[in-house]
């Protein structure tokens, strides 16, 4: 699979987001942060503009919702156009029938835990993902600090697909950089969601592949 890159739109230029799309031709993925004003202190987009997103671009788009009822929503997201949807293990009520309604509509189903959630819980349910995402900042606004406490629950979490053969994604978000992403590729993650350190760069695309390098040379060895 190797490593990917996923551009988070949360940093791009809202009133320009096909522009934006354009801009990280090399990236993987686009990702898409739908807040809701409750289940985060933000307020983002929603599934309209997921559906406008994906008309406008041939990227693949990763959704991540931040929202409250996701097992009702997320199902939704997949016909607006998106090809993996993540929910939020402190926001769903019924992950298992959620993952798999996301999975029997033709998208990658992904679960995500804030900081101090712990995966460990979470380990019978992970055969019905297809990632994991655990977050390194608090969900809810771009632009944060990278948490280095959340280094070691990547590990666990790799440690945890290898004890069982599984063949998931491990996503980070939150403080991708220049600076952190190689820390988080050596403990074992390997879908990098990146906002600021994109969007802010002189050239995003050089720096998608920056990242990528970064990362790729510390999981080669």
């Amino acid at each position: 699979m190797g490593i990917q890159i996923a551009p988070s739109i949360l940093s791009a230029d809202f009133a320009r987001l096909a522009d934006e799309a354009v801009a990280v031709s090399n990236a993987d993925w686009l990702h898409v942060d739908v807040m809701d004003n409750h289940f985060v202190p933000n307020l983002t987009l929603g599934m309209p503009v997921v559906e406008s997103l994906a008309k406008a671009t041939d990227k693949p788009l990763d959704c991540h919702l931040m929202i409250e009822d996701p097992d009702r929503w997320a199902p939704g997201y997949v016909e607006a156009g998106a090809s993996s949807v993540t929910f939020h293990a402190e926001a769903c009520r019924a992950p298992i029938r959620t993952a798999r309604e996301i999975r029997e509509k033709g998208a990658r189903a992904a679960m995500a835990l804030k900081p101090a959630t712990p995966i460990e819980p979470y380990e019978d349910l992970l055969s019905e993902l297809d990632m994991i995402l655990i977050m390194t900042v608090e969900p809810g606004f771009g632009g944060q600090k990278f948490l280095d406490v959340c280094v070691p629950k990547i590990r666990r979490t790799r440690e945890l697909l290898d004890k069982h053969g599984l063949d998931l994604w491990i996503e980070i978000d939150g403080g991708i950089s220049v600076e952190t992403i190689e820390r988080c590729a050596e403990a074992g993650a390997d879908v990098f969601v990146a906002g600021s350190a994109v969007y802010a760069a002189d050239d995003p695309n050089a720096m998608v592949e920056e990242l990528r390098g970064l990362a790729e040379q510390v999981s080669s060895r």
